[in-house]
């Protein structure tokens, strides 16, 4: 284990606290280089901190060799769900919402640039009365590798911007959030297009009290980022269905139940498969 990932998992469970179980989302495409290391550092947050957590990735059918690297880890509390129909970012974390059983849901990429060691953090605000917690680049403490660009900086405060109508957070493009999964029974369905779904979840879960924490967004250590011209343009599609949901989707109440897509999950999706 480095030297930076020995600091930032040293923090260890406090005498008489305990976490609540944790299952972790996250989407991937093309991203088998960088699974091993992800479980490594998650597996050494679960050993540091007593935490019950399972993972679950949210394979859009990658074909990199992704379902055997998850195999070889042998880690029963890994597991992949490859997915063959209605890929995308959103889409793949609203299935891993589905399959999720444990007490909180966090949702955080593969690609290293968020550190699941912040997620204890993330688990105290929670008990401290926040209902859904952001790892910010934004507020006082965070930053962000000087190798990740102007481009994307720009493109990310344009977004920031054209998210004001709907919250006044400052990193609400932030794909590194947590929040109980009760919440989830109480959510007006979801029909996200492109990659934000943190403001899909943030506009229709009804969360008042959200939190904001500081995080190091690290660059990727593997593979290439899957931000596009495309994703860009469905960003400006998915502010225009949100617009229409403040005007007109909140005359009725929302569901009672688990959290889907507007249409069910088929019957092939409702149990993950195992990776080890």
């Amino acid at each position: 284990m480095s030297l930076d990932m020995e600091r930032a998992v040293g923090r260890s469970k406090a005498p008489g606290r305990e976490y609540p179980s944790v299952s972790i989302v996250v989407p991937t495409y093309y991203e088998a280089e960088n699974i091993p290391l992800l479980v490594e550092r998650i597996e050494a947050l679960r050993e540091k901190s007593g935490i019950d957590i399972e993972l679950l990735i949210m394979d859009d059918d990658s074909r990199d060799g992704t379902p055997e690297v998850v195999a070889s880890l042998g880690k029963d509390w890994v597991k992949l769900r490859v997915r063959k129909k209605d890929k995308g970012l959103s889409q793949a974390v609203i299935d891993g919402l589905a399959l999720a059983r444990k007490d909180v849901v966090v949702v955080m990429d593969a690609d290293l640039s968020h550190p699941p060691e912040k997620i204890p953090e993330m688990l105290d605000v929670l008990a401290g009365g926040a209902d859904f917690v952001i790892g910010s680049r934004y507020v006082e403490g965070g930053t962000q590798d000087d190798a990740w660009g102007l481009f994307r900086w720009i493109n990310s405060k344009v977004a920031t911007l054209l998210s004001r109508p709907f919250t006044r957070v400052k990193d609400p493009m932030s794909g590194f959030f947590a929040f109980r999964r009760s919440a989830l029974d109480h959510t007006y369905p979801l029909n996200p297009v492109g990659y934000k779904i943190g403001l899909e979840l943030i506009v229709k879960g009804g969360f008042r009290r959200i939190r904001e924490i500081p995080i190091h967004f690290s660059q990727r250590k593997y593979g290439e980022s899957k931000l596009s011209l495309k994703e860009q343009l469905l960003y400006l599609r998915h502010l225009w269905r949100l617009s229409l949901f403040k005007l007109f989707g909140r005359s009725a109440p929302p569901p009672g139940r688990p959290v889907v897509l507007e249409k069910d999950l088929e019957p092939e999706k409702r149990k993950p498969s195992v990776g080890a």
